[in-house]
C-alpha cells in the first residue's frame, strides 16, 4: 500500500487524438526514476537544470498540453497535473519548473485569440519551447511597461524572480501599458538584443528551478507578442478568463503532494532497511518502534486527506473547463474556494511530512550524503513563495459572507 494515491482519472471533456493518459504517466514514472537515481548530487551541484530539460524535451513532456493536430502531445490538464506530480515526487524542483512551463505554454490558448494562440502553440511544438517567465504581479517599485513604437512596441524594465528563465526558449511576462496602466501578457525570446537574464536567485530550495532575473532595456516586441490583457476588472476578466487563476493554483497543490509523497517513500524505504533512531538493538527496529508507527500513521492521514481534497478541486476545475464562456462568477467562486482549500491542506502536508520526516530518520537525516533535507528545503521555498494564509481568508470570507475571492494568478 502506497503512502497516498493519485487522484482518480474522470473521462476528459477533450478528444483524444495524442497517445493518450496511460502513455504519459508511463513516460513521467520512467523520467521520474531517472531523475531520482541521483536526484541528490545534482541538487547540491546546483548547476542550471540544462540536462533535465532536455530529458523532458527527449520525453515529450514540454508538448503534452499542446493539441496533437498543433503538432502537441494533445492530453489535457487532469494528465498533466498527474504528470507534475510524479516528477516533483524525485525532483521537486524539476517538477516546478514543468508545472510552470505547461501554465506559461498554455496561457496563450486560455487568453489569446484563437488564430493568434494557434500560431504560438504550434511554433513551440515544432521548436520544442521551454516556457519560462511570469505572469503574476510583482512586489516592485517599477513594473515592466510596454510603450508603442512605430512598427510595434518596446519592452522595458526589471523582473525579479521567475521560473524557468535560465533554460527558457521563450519567457512570457506581465507587463503595463505606459499609456494606460493595463496589464497585458507578452510573449519575448531571450535571445533578443536587450533581453539580460542573471542567475541571482540564490534560494536555499528549488535550487534547480532556473530561477533568476530579466532585465529588458528597449526590446523590440512585435505586435503578435502582445497576446493579451490581464485585467482583472469584471469588466474585462470573464468568468473563463478567470479560471486561468485556480487552474495554475492547482499545479501548486500537485507539487506540494508529490514532494510530500516523494519524502514519505523515501522514508519508509530507509526505515524498511532496520534503521531506528532510538532502539537500533530491536528486531526489525523501527518497523516495531510505537513512535514511528505513530508519526508514520499521522502523515498518511494527512497526505491522504489533502488528496482527496484536491480530488474534489481538479473535478471542479474540470467541470469548470468544460462549461467554456457558460461558466459564470458563481461557479467560478466555488471551483476558486475548492482550489484554496487544497492549497491549505496540500501546504500543511508538504510541511509537516518534510519536517517530521527527519524526525523519524533521526540524527542520521543531518547527513547530506542521503539529502533528506533537500525536501525540507525545497518545500519551504515554494510555500514562502506562495503562502496560503490569504487563501484561507478567502475561505472564510466565502463561508462566512459569501464573498467571491479576488482574481489572482499563481506566482
Amino acid at each position: 500500500m502506497g503512502v497516498a494515491t493519485a487522484p482518480s482519472e474522470p473521462a476528459s471533456e477533450f478528444d483524444r487524438t495524442g497517445p493518450g493518459r496511460a502513455h504519459w504517466l508511463r513516460v513521467a514514472r520512467e523520467t521520474a526514476e531517472d531523475l531520482a537515481t541521483d536526484a541528490v548530487a545534482r541538487e547540491q551541484a546546483g548547476k542550471v537544470p540544462f540536462g533535465e530539460v532536455s530529458g523532458l524535451r527527449e520525453a515529450g513532456l514540454l508538448t503534452l498540453l499542446i493539441p496533437a493536430e498543433l503538432g502537441g502531445g494533445g492530453d489535457d490538464w487532469l494528465t498533466a497535473y498527474a504528470v507534475v506530480r510524479e516528477i516533483a515526487a524525485a525532483d521537486g524542483a524539476i517538477g516546478q519548473l514543468l508545472g510552470h512551463h505547461y501554465f506559461l505554454s498554455w496561457s496563450a490558448r486560455h487568453y489569446a485569440e484563437p488564430a493568434l494562440a494557434a500560431h504560438v502553440e504550434r511554433r513551440s511544438a515544432t521548436e520544442q519551447w521551454c516556457w519560462g517567465g511570469a505572469l503574476a504581479p510583482q512586489d516592485m517599485p517599477l513594473p515592466l511597461t510596454l510603450a508603442r513604437k512605430a512598427g510595434g512596441h518596446v519592452l522595458d524594465g526589471r523582473q525579479s524572480y521567475a521560473t524557468g528563465v535560465l533554460v527558457a526558449d521563450r519567457l512570457a511576462v506581465r507587463a503595463e501599458r505606459a499609456d494606460t496602466g493595463e496589464p497585458l501578457a507578452v510573449v519575448v525570446d531571450p535571445a533578443r538584443h536587450g533581453v539580460r537574464v542573471e542567475g541571482d536567485a540564490d534560494t536555499f530550495g528549488q535550487r534547480l528551478a532556473a530561477g533568476g532575473s530579466v532585465e529588458f532595456d528597449a526590446v523590440p516586441v512585435a505586435a503578435e507578442d502582445v497576446l493579451c490583457s490581464l485585467s482583472a476588472d469584471e469588466e474585462v476578466l470573464s468568468p473563463r478568463a478567470a479560471l486561468a487563476s485556480p487552474v495554475g493554483r492547482l499545479l501548486s497543490v500537485q507539487l506540494l503532494l508529490g514532494m510530500t509523497e516523494g519524502v514519505l517513500a523515501e522514508a519508509r524505504e530507509y526505515s524498511r532497511a532496520g534503521h531506528s533512531p532510538r532502539h537500533p538493538s530491536w528486531p526489525d527496529s523501527s518497523h516495531q518502534d510505537p513512535q514511528v508507527l505513530t508519526a508514520y500513521g499521522e502523515l498518511t492521514v494527512l497526505a491522504r486527506s489533502a488528496s482527496a481534497l484536491t480530488e474534489q478541486a481538479l473535478q471542479a476545475v474540470q467541470r469548470g473547463l468544460a462549461c467554456g464562456e457558460a461558466l459564470t462568477y458563481d461557479e467560478y467562486a466555488d471551483i476558486s474556494v475548492l482550489v484554496s482549500v487544497a492549497e491549505a491542506a496540500a501546504s500543511r502536508a508538504a510541511q509537516e511530512s518534510t519536517t517530521r520526516a527527519l524526525d523519524i530518520v533521526g540524527a542520521r537525516s543531518a547527513s547530506s550524503r542521503l539529502g533528506f533535507d533537500r525536501f525540507w528545503r525545497n518545500v519551504r521555498t515554494h510555500t514562502l513563495q506562495e503562502p496560503v494564509a490569504h487563501r484561507l481568508r478567502d475561505v472564510g470570507d466565502y463561508f462566512l459572507n459569501g464573498a467571491h475571492p479576488p482574481f489572482g494568478l499563481p506566482v
